[in-house]
């Protein structure tokens, strides 16, 4: 048991690095093409990679510290301890170091932060005019878009249209859904986007983000939901502005038109 500890956190701290090393080719890091696919994601991608560096960097010297003092005090080998009041200069330095990079990492945050929860909300034409509502429940997500030509309301119209797991969106443009909760605390999530937000129940969220290109992206739960939480998953498809409103089109004929032809009042 002499070096027994020394190994076991060296192992530990090898094994984290490496982990973190092979994770993009192993597919354990963000979906891909994430970066380019918003504006927003981009700057969320910069700030979580430097707060990446600089914890990588912590966690190597902490464990470089831990090894050096495993190993030279870990031999079993009695010997006379040294008992010593602190250094002064040492604790300032290491309150005053933390304090400047926590610091600097608030302050560097926000501009994301900004355009994300401020800047975002002075685009009036997206927050008045939300694409859909997106009603989080146990275990799925349930989508109200309003019929073609019209504008969502607070209230449901007797002509919205509902879907279950599937969102549409317009890409190029920011837009904007209105965020709920029918029961518990479920997390909206667009991991290539990079966009997360709570669904809170009793409270109704607007949640802003702009995708641009076409395609299809995993839409999920990030929120420990209940039972089914693995299985409440859904999609985002972005699409040109006109294969949106066609879309929107095509779910209105779904659901309003039965088939049956009407009849033609007699002349």
């Amino acid at each position: 048991m002499n070096r027994f500890w020394f190994f076991f956190y060296s192992f530990a701290g090898v094994a984290a690095v490496v982990s973190f090393a092979v994770a993009p080719a192993m597919g354990w890091w963000f979906p891909s093409p994430g970066y380019s696919l918003s504006p927003l994601g981009a700057q969320i991608d910069d700030l979580f990679y430097l707060i990446l560096v600089i914890t990588s960097v912590t966690f190597v010297g902490v464990m470089g510290v831990l090894g050096y003092i495993l190993w030279k005090y870990g031999s079993g080998q009695r010997q006379r301890g040294e008992f010593s009041h602190g250094s002064h200069a040492l604790e300032v330095i290491w309150s005053i170091i933390p304090a400047a990079i926590l610091l600097f990492i608030a302050l560097y945050q926000m501009d994301v932060w900004a355009r994300y929860r401020v800047k975002s909300l002075f685009d009036k034409d997206a927050i008045e005019h939300p694409i859909a509502e997106v009603t989080a429940r146990q275990f799925e997500w349930r989508i109200r878009y309003p019929a073609p030509g019209k504008t969502l309301q607070d209230t449901p119209q007797y002509d919205d249209l509902y879907t279950v797991n599937d969102l549409h969106a317009p890409v190029g443009k920011p837009v904007v859904i209105r965020l709920r909760s029918e029961d518990v605390l479920h997390s909206f999530y667009l991991p290539h986007l990079r966009v997360k937000q709570d669904a809170v129940p009793g409270l109704v969220i607007p949640v802003w983000f702009q995708c641009e290109k076409v395609g299809q992206f995993e839409l999920v739960c990030a929120e420990l939901c209940g039972w089914g939480h693995y299985k409440m998953r859904g999609q985002l498809s972005a699409q040109q502005t006109e294969d949106f409103n066609k879309y929107l089109e095509e779910l209105s004929k779904s659901q309003f038109d039965d088939g049956v032809p009407v009849a033609k009042a007699d002349q």
